[in-house]
């Protein structure tokens, strides 16, 4: 009777830390904290309080690249929304860890050398907490602030390709800095890409602009009139978003909200140079598309890159001019033509001085193409000659 009724005891205790471990880990579910971390061996996540958003790591493709990300958690198709070690790949996911450490958020792996950090100064690391906000803001606060405060750092301060409801691209009067929106290098690399969204700070009227290369502007949304951006009249021509633009002695900056409240969206600037808002709701099957700019894929500058053509009625719509070929074959597999193209073959006479075909080298006519920014002309008396 004492043996039976110590197994009993037994089993009562077992089951009260079984059940007490359950509830801690689920309190702590869309946080770290100081004694909690992320395993990539475990491929743990935490999870934003409503559902809406997940934090994780991620790979893309076949290559032995993993991230740290944050992406919509009942979307089909995955969309990443913000990336930490966007330029710092994990090559050994088993080795590594997303924990608190000497008063930041911090990506190591198994000797302990730090992939990505928030890089702040804060407080003891035993009262910090990085909590997954349900609009996908990601911030390391300390554990008596409201889950509402700012905290020591944030996600949104920080932002990767994508704009979310509730963010902003903002343009600090103070310090002169700047938030930028830059694409992923490709489809399956989120390393910096070539194109780059920012608020202008030009006189006045400031603007946002898109430029290649960080360097060459070729869009801008005109000045803000009260409604919307002079050059983007599609911000007011739909009843599912609502723009603000806000602009004060500290700064100026454009955020956005869904009017309805079941629906998600983001604001992405893609590999293809084109700022692209999109939106989602239950039952969907894929992103539904509001408005892009430019309007046209090619009037993105530089986007097929040297020797390259842009078709707005082909697919895709890069291709080589004739007796050229892709300069990087698998570049344009993930979408990313900027690498452009090289000739097939060297031209005799051109290339190396060698006459040996027997042929001449001469001009072939392309008809109905523009000619790119910046473009040379040589007068001739005829096109043969």
């Amino acid at each position: 009777m004492v043996m039976k009724n110590a197994r009993c005891c037994m089993f009562c205790v077992l089951f009260f830390l079984c059940f007490s471990i359950h509830l801690n880990l689920s309190e702590g579910d869309d946080s770290i904290t100081a004694n909690q971390s992320l395993s990539g061996s475990l491929n743990q996540t935490i999870v934003s309080a409503g559902q809406t958003f997940e934090l994780g790591f991620f790979t893309r493709g076949n290559f032995s690249r993993y991230y740290v990300g944050i992406w919509y958690k009942n979307v089909i198709q995955q969309a990443i929304v913000w990336v930490a070690n966007r330029e710092k790949p994990i090559s050994d996911i088993n080795s590594a860890e997303l924990k608190i450490l000497d008063g930041n958020l911090v990506l190591v792996v198994k000797s302990q050398d730090p992939i990505w950090s928030t890089n702040v100064s804060s407080t003891n690391s035993n009262s910090l907490v990085a909590t997954l906000n349900d609009d996908g803001n990601l911030v390391l606060r300390d554990g008596s602030e409201p889950r509402s405060s700012e905290g020591f750092w944030q996600s949104f301060d920080h932002p990767a390709d994508t704009l979310l409801p509730g963010a902003k691209i903002a343009y600090d009067k103070r310090t002169k800095a700047k938030q930028l929106l830059i694409s992923w290098k490709n489809s399956e690399d989120p390393a910096p890409g070539l194109f780059s969204l920012e608020l202008d700070p030009n006189g006045s009227q400031y603007q946002y602009i898109i430029k290649w290369n960080r360097t060459r502007q070729y869009w801008t949304s005109g000045a803000w009139n009260g409604h919307n951006f002079s050059l983007v009249p599609e911000m007011t021509r739909n009843s599912i978003f609502n723009f603000s633009y806000v602009d004060n002695i500290n700064e100026a900056y454009l955020t956005y909200s869904l009017y309805n409240p079941e629906s998600i969206s983001k604001l992405v600037i893609n590999v293809s140079g084109q700022i692209k808002l999109t939106s989602w709701w239950q039952g969907a099957e894929d992103w539904n598309s509001a408005w892009s700019q430019p309007r046209l894929q090619c009037e993105v500058y530089g986007y097929c890159g040297a020797f390259g053509t842009c078709n707005q009625n082909s697919s895709p719509y890069c291709s080589c001019l004739r007796g050229f070929k892709p300069k990087f074959e698998n570049d344009w597999n993930l979408r990313d033509y900027s690498g452009g193209c090289v000739r097939e073959i060297v031209l005799p006479q051109c290339g190396n001085g060698s006459t040996s075909t027997g042929k001449k080298d001469k001009f072939l006519q392309n008809p109905q193409v523009s000619l790119p920014v910046n473009s040379q002309t040589v007068i001739a008396g005829s096109a043969g000659e």
